[in-house]
This record gives structure tokens, C-alpha cells and sequence, in this order.
């Protein structure tokens, strides 16, 4: 009896440093992906597609109002029948105004994910060469830490790690 009590005894002395010296960091991705240069152009990459697709939508909306502001004042001196009839045509018309900034929008977010996509399996290697060379036994992301201390959080370092490897991805 004596003897498993001391196996059992010696197996958590044993044990328990193991668990103690674990490495634990944190990593906030998003932040990765506002301040590498990499996310960077990608940020500016999308608000000059965004501020097109703005540009060329804010002339279809103006067109739509014009010509609205005149089916409204030939409302009078149109027959019934003639102004119906522009007016669905001109219901058509921002059915498809509403269509496009939709697949505008849409398209948008597909290059934003594919993007992201990117820069991610760029990271990923960085990350995982940065937690071998530091015997780190966890890397968990920030959002989900409630309070941590700020020696735990690696992002600024893979930051500089991301932008001495690569400044930019074609778009």
C-alpha cells in the first residue's frame, strides 16, 4: 500500500511542474490586420474599390430622382394610363439600382474574405516558426481573454515578424 501511494505521490510531483511552466500567450488578430503593412493595403485596397462603387452608385440614385422630380410634375398632364407606365417602368429601374449596390456590396465582401483569407495563411507559418523558437504551448486569441497580462499579448511582435517578411499581397 505503501508503495502506490508513493508512485501516486511521486507521479504528481511530477506532473504539476510540467503544467506549471506551460507558456500561454495571446494574440489579437484583428489588430494584426489593421496595423501590418500588409492589412494596411488591404484596407486602403477596398475603401478605393468602395469609394467607386459609392461614386458610380450616387450618379444612378441622382438619375433615379431626376427622373421621378419630372414624372411627378408631368403627373398632371400625363394620362393615367402613360403615367403608370413610366412610373412601373421607373419602379424597374430602381428595383435594379437596389440589385447592383446589393451585388456591389456583395462583391465587396468576397474580395474583403478572400483577402483576409490570404494574409491568414501568410500568418499562419509566422505565428507557428515564432511558437517553436519560444516553447510556447498555447497561443489563444485575445477576444477570448477577459484580463491578461500585457507581457502575454505576442501581437506586436508577429506585427513586425508579418512586415519584415511581406509588405504587400497583389489584389
Amino acid at each position: 500500500m505503501k508503495k502506490i501511494l508513493s508512485l501516486i505521490f511521486f507521479i504528481f510531483l511530477n506532473i504539476s511542474p510540467t503544467i506549471a511552466y506551460s507558456k500561454i500567450v495571446y494574440i489579437d488578430i484583428n489588430l494584426i490586420l489593421n496595423k501590418s503593412e500588409i492589412g494596411k493595403s488591404l484596407n486602403k485596397y477596398l475603401q478605393d474599390i468602395n469609394k467607386k462603387n459609392i461614386d458610380s452608385l450616387k450618379k444612378l440614385e441622382n438619375d433615379l430622382k431626376n427622373k421621378e422630380e419630372i414624372l411627378i410634375s408631368q403627373k398632371n398632364i400625363l394620362e393615367k394610363n402613360e403615367f403608370e407606365k413610366k412610373l412601373n417602368s421607373l419602379s424597374i429601374e430602381v428595383k435594379d439600382y437596389r440589385s447592383e449596390k446589393k451585388k456591389l456590396q456583395d462583391k465587396l465582401n468576397n474580395i474583403k474574405i478572400e483577402n483576409t483569407q490570404k494574409i491568414l495563411e501568410l500568418l499562419n507559418p509566422i505565428i507557428t516558426d515564432f511558437v517553436e523558437k519560444n516553447s510556447i504551448s498555447f497561443v489563444l486569441p485575445k477576444k477570448s481573454i477577459i484580463v491578461g497580462q500585457k507581457k502575454l499579448d505576442i501581437t506586436d511582435r508577429i506585427i513586425i515578424l508579418l512586415n519584415e517578411q511581406k509588405k504587400s499581397l497583389s489584389f
